[in-house]
């Protein structure tokens, strides 16, 4: 009879080990905010089986990866939308110009663009209208009091969409150096228990 070989049980695996476990709520933009481990020893057991040290460096690097790609999206944002506000600001300012000399009935004399290197001086009669770049190759007219609406209200928005970005942009920061610092502790904390595991082994050899 051929002898039937016992089989061994497959180790357990870390299941319980995900991205709730690691982070602590999120700020009011949705982003998670990653927990600092004060006792990685009481974290590592909390799993059903205790997390790997292999397991909570990883966890943690791809959380740190997560945040540093976001936090260069998010830098990019910024930069474009303080590139944006003064444009705005200046043809809100145009706008509110030649709103003010039609409003006192002045012809404005300006100079436009015929080619790279060379302009020509026009008289504007004032109709009360301008032309907006929406985006998208779209134009549109609109009264000066529309168009001033719209840019202060687009000005508005600008401003408020950059202090909201810089604020997501120091809180990710802050995530990626939380979850670096979390990686640092945890391999320290591998070492210690590794030697302190060695030295009580060396001392049982020598009893």
């Amino acid at each position: 009879m051929a002898a039937i070989a016992e089989s061994t049980p497959a180790p357990e695996k870390d299941t319980s080990l995900n991205l709730e476990s690691i982070t602590d709520g999120k700020n009011e933009s949705g982003i998670p905010k990653v927990k600092f481990i004060e006792d990685i020893d009481e974290f590592a057991a909390s799993f059903k089986p205790a997390a790997s040290v292999e397991v909570l460096i990883g966890a943690f690097s791809e959380i740190f990866s997560k945040f540093k790609a976001y936090e260069t999206n998010l830098a990019n944002k910024r930069i474009n939308i303080m590139q944006k506000i003064p444009e705005i600001e200046k043809t809100l300012n145009l706008v509110k110009h030649l709103k003010a000399k039609s409003d006192e009935g002045e012809t404005i004399t300006t100079q436009y663009t015929l080619c790279d290197t060379v302009y020509a001086k026009a008289e504007l009669t004032n109709l009360g209208t301008v032309n907006l770049w929406l985006g998208a190759n779209v134009m549109l007219e609109y009264t000066y009091e529309d168009a001033i609406e719209l840019l202060s209200m687009r000005e508005s928005d600008a401003k408020a969409e950059l202090k909201k970005t810089t604020a997501d942009l120091a809180f990710t920061r802050d995530q990626s150096i939380t979850a670096e610092v979390n990686m640092s502790r945890i391999y320290n904390w591998d070492v210690k228990v590794r030697r302190e595991k060695k030295d009580i082994e060396e001392a049982g050899g020598k009893a």
